[in-house]
């Protein structure tokens, strides 16, 4: 590819545009020659202090935000953007040859996500997924990293997508990709807002950087669809060019609503009202918070044009997801629901869902992750001996932090509580300790951890994969 077609788009003034390219890159280690490298200024480490490692590999260009001594060097305002924009035009701009559904905010990315998918193929469109849990293309599985991949693997992901049929991709737009400028030049059909609560502030530092982060999804949208809801719904809209459509449960003026919710022990049911038109919807999975994320999904297809019926017929028929209030069989007289909830919010919204349904006790199992926002341990400790009968505090992800003192961290908000709590901080221990102690009619949640089948320790990166612990345990238990 020349120089000049890798660059198109660009802000960059460019000396021979008729350079060949061999690859592109912003890893000075997988520098060859020909290639160009890309300096990124990252959280841990500045691209930049690595050009001349770059220029020594063979790099036939450097991009860079600043002089960085080397004799092929262009310069640019923001390499970030760059890098998305370059990347795109490496893999032929794949993403315009698709439609882009993008899903943002704190909870429910994933279900929506997955939900959206399921009525985008019932529809007959063969769907791409990009996600948390994994990636999907049509039926086939890809592992996933972050949540929004870097701008170079995400394209790739697209080229792959279109080249195995795909006409459709649905991704979940974390607050971090949107900040880092990873969907730069990415046009979507629909952007969706599920919800804003606290998360990720050890990264954008107070709620209002993040809201920013959030709606900047909306300057590379077609169409907005707004949770009407939530408090951080106006401020989210502000500026906003392209039409809004809005959802809700409490507020009658969105412009879909949903009426007479009713819990089941295993759903919800609900009447989804919009503009003259109104449908009964019976979901396969509980919670208030499946309400919302079911209209979400709804007022979406709604927006870009699927039908009413289709609409409703595809939500009746979706599953849960894994790790999203995930019921583990036991073939015991208690129940083992595994939960992603890692936030404030999700974990009270998870444990108001099942102490509605909770014959016996709810015990609630959860750590805090490491290297990660602070303030929200005490919080979470506090919510979790509010609503539970039982609180085990253990480990999450402590990566390089202590998970010691992340649990006195959760701790400072259960002091003040009659709740009963233990504290384990090996994670499998906990797990265990809790299917021992559960009694008939009782429930255990195990928080945290969700869909991932592992635990980063300070040590590195360990399998856990709490299904297979639950398993293991239960056959400890006497018949």
């Amino acid at each position: 590819m020349k120089l000049s077609q890798l660059m198109r788009g660009v802000k960059a003034a460019i000396n021979d545009g008729d350079i060949e390219v061999a690859g592109i890159t912003c890893d000075s280690r997988r520098v060859a020659a020909g290639w160009v490298f890309v300096c990124i200024e990252g959280v841990a480490a500045d691209g930049h202090s690595f050009a001349a490692a770059a220029a020594e590999n063979g790099a036939a260009v450097v991009l860079a935000q600043r002089d960085v001594g080397v004799g092929m060097q262009i310069l640019t305002e923001c390499t970030r953007k760059a890098w998305a924009i370059m990347s795109a035009n490496w893999f032929g701009n794949p993403a315009e040859k698709l439609k882009l559904i993008g899903v943002t905010g704190t909870n429910g990315k994933t279900s929506v996500t997955y939900m959206l998918k399921a009525i985008m193929e019932a529809c007959g469109h063969k769907t791409g997924l990009i996600g948390t849990n994994q990636n999907l293309i049509g039926d086939r599985a890809l592992p996933a990293g972050h949540t929004t991949p870097d701008p170079y693997d995400l394209q790739s992901l697209f080229a792959l997508m279109h080249a195995e049929g795909c006409d459709t991709a649905i991704m979940e737009v974390s607050s971090h990709a949107l900040d880092q400028h990873r969907v730069e030049g990415c046009l979507f059909e629909a952007g969706v807002f599920t919800n804003l609560t606290q998360d990720h502030l050890d990264y954008h530092g107070t709620m209002e950087n993040y809201m920013k982060a959030k709606r900047r999804l909306f300057s590379q949208s077609k169409i907005a669809v707004i949770n009407a809801d939530d408090e951080w719904a106006q401020p989210i809209t502000e500026g906003i060019t392209c039409p809004v459509v809005t959802y809700a449960v409490k507020r009658n003026e969105a412009d879909y609503v949903a009426k007479n919710v009713r819990p089941r022990p295993a759903g919800m049911d609900f009447e989804l009202v919009g503009t003259g038109e109104i449908a009964r919807v019976r979901l396969a999975m509980p919670g208030m918070f499946s309400v919302y994320n079911a209209m979400a999904t709804a007022a979406c297809a709604l927006a870009l044009g699927v039908s009413f019926e289709q609409t409703i017929e595809a939500l009746k028929s979706v599953d849960g997801v894994k790790g999203r209030a995930e019921v583990v069989p036991t073939g015991r007289d208690f129940t083992v629901i595994i939960d992603y909830a890692h936030t404030p919010d999700a974990l009270e919204k998870i444990c108001k869902t099942i102490k509605t349904g909770c014959g016996g006790r709810l015990i609630t199992l959860f750590g805090c992750g490491g290297e990660r926002d602070i303030g929200k341990r005490p919080i979470m400790g506090e919510i979790a001996s509010r609503l539970s009968d039982f609180v085990i505090v253990t480990s999450d992800n402590p990566r390089s932090e202590e998970a010691s003192a992340i649990i006195s961290d959760i701790l400072k908000g259960i002091p003040e509580r009659k709740t009963p709590y233990t504290v384990i901080e090996n994670r499998e221990e906990a797990i265990r300790w809790g299917i021992a102690n559960a009694k008939a009619g009782d429930t255990l949640l195990l928080a945290g951890k969700g869909h991932e089948t592992y635990q980063v320790l300070n040590s590195g990166r360990i399998h856990l994969d709490e299904r297979e612990i639950v398993a293991e345990a239960l056959k400890e238990l006497p018949n």
